[in-house]
């Protein structure tokens, strides 16, 4: 009896363990993504003023990270005189203890945000809410939300927080999908 039992019981774990038994979710979490992978290029306005922005998305690291590598200009105008160039890069992963993506990212200008996904978020609609802001004063917060409006376009509101204040919009981009040419045969 005992023999049988054991052997039951490695059997249910062979079969757990290769995802034979239909209850295990083998899907990818970072899947919710899955609609930003590619280029992108985004018309942005906000506190620096109209300017322009390019964005791409990959998977990276055998699929375990999604990387989203930013480039935006403001060209000189009223609300910023000297015009102002912005790069950052970041990387998505999940943390299977919160069961929340994370999103990393590092800007140009020295500041490292760590977001936490906010568990309001839905398909349509991903929420980021900063944890931490490196190399900026104690106390002020970021958000980032981004808006799906169907496979080739979305929209990412950048919103930040004075220490004790309610979050202000600093910037809101509209990026639609770069198509890439067709490769002629």
């Amino acid at each position: 009896m005992v023999r049988v039992t054991v052997l039951a019981f490695a059997a249910c774990a062979l079969a757990l363990s290769t995802g034979v038994a239909g209850t295990i979710q083998t899907a990818n979490p970072l899947d919710r993504l899955s609609f930003m992978i590619g280029k992108w290029e985004g018309v942005a306005e906000g506190q620096p003023g109209k300017g322009t922005a390019r964005r791409e998305y990959a998977r990276v690291l055998n699929g375990t990270f999604v990387r989203a590598v930013h480039w935006g200009q403001y060209p000189p105008q009223e609300k910023n005189p000297k015009g102002e160039t912005h790069e950052d890069e970041g990387f998505f992963s999940f943390d299977k203890a919160r069961k929340r993506i994370v999103f990393r990212q590092f800007h140009t200008e020295g500041f490292v945000n760590t977001y936490v996904e906010d568990a309001d978020s839905t398909p349509a609609r991903i929420v980021f809410i900063s944890e931490a802001i490196e190399n900026i004063p104690v106390g002020f917060r970021a958000r980032e939300t981004y808006v799906v409006f169907g496979p080739d376009a979305f929209e990412e509101v950048f919103e930040m927080a004075e220490p004790g204040q309610a979050f202000e919009v600093y910037s809101r981009t509209r990026f639609k999908r770069v198509k890439e040419p067709e490769k002629q045969p």
